[in-house]
């Protein structure tokens, strides 16, 4: 067998592993995924093969090497303003109610990956503001969580090179919320950044730590989960939202059983879940 080969052993004891660790399920056919995310950790950590990867991190000790490889299978490529439509909502239906607030709106990005959804929420609560002067006296607070130590890193440093600008981000955008930084990337202007905090959070866990909110943003995140973990983490957002407050979801994902807790508000395109 190829050093980069796994065993069937190997692949259920990282399946349960993974899930236990984080939710995340894995088919029972996606080795291939294990393989291409974790094959560069070998040499990183000098083991020879994947199956000696594996049973290293299934032992708590080795808790440098869970990290990393917890961090390879989470990290997931994103864009700037995702579908557009959620960001349309949070200007032209969500904002509007909060528009004579006097303290911060509490927005959460529950899934932050690189950045740019937390970014594209306050520069979307930017463009409201501009496009309604004395709107929303207190302002905004977006704050960003994720698994991935490596991911908050990126998006603390919040400098793109430009296949990153690409994806998503209009020249218009750009313009106005990025600057030029060192080695020929763009950072993030700092209008944009002091709207949003990052911390780090395996949302398997306690959310209590991180206050209340009027909006979350969930997105194309529960598609990794299992049902029940799906209605656990559901359960637990539905439990930091202030009264009427909203969650957004992915296009391809649910309530998963929760329709007692929120209310389905139709929008053209996309959906709006309130807290009942």
């Amino acid at each position: 067998m190829s050093s980069r080969q796994l065993d069937d052993k190997s692949y259920q004891d990282f399946r349960a592993f993974l899930e236990q660790q984080c939710g995340i399920v894995l088919g029972e056919n996606k080795q291939y995924l294990v393989k291409s995310r974790l094959a560069p950790l070998m040499e990183k950590f000098a083991l020879a093969s994947l199956a000696e990867l594996v049973q290293k991190t299934l032992s708590p000790s080795q808790r440098q090497l869970r990290a990393a490889v917890i961090d390879a299978m989470t990290t997931n490529e994103t864009l700037w303003f995702r579908d557009d439509y959620p960001f349309k909502l949070l200007k032209e239906r969500l904002l509007p109610e909060f528009k004579n607030h006097r303290g911060p709106v509490k927005i959460w990005s529950a899934a932050s990956s690189s950045g740019q959804e937390p970014y594209s929420i306050a520069m979307s609560v930017l463009e409201y503001q501009k496009a309604n002067p004395g709107a929303l006296p207190g302002g905004a607070q977006v704050i960003g969580t994720d698994i991935s130590t490596t991911m908050l890193e990126h998006c603390k440093y919040a400098h793109y090179d430009g296949l990153a600008l690409s994806r998503g981000l209009s020249a218009e955008r750009k313009q106005q919320f990025f600057q030029p930084g060192e080695n020929g990337m763009y950072r993030v202007k700092d209008e944009v950044k002091r709207m949003v905090s990052f911390r780090q959070l395996n949302l398997l866990n306690s959310y209590s730590l991180l206050g209340r909110f009027d909006i979350v943003f969930c997105r194309n995140v529960l598609i990794y989960f299992s049902p029940e973990i799906k209605a656990q983490i559901l359960s637990q957002i539905h439990g930091v939202l202030n009264p009427g407050g909203h969650l957004l979801l992915g296009a391809s994902e649910s309530l998963s059983g929760l329709n007692q807790s929120y209310q389905m508000v139709r929008c053209n395109p996309g959906i709006i879940y309130k807290k009942q």
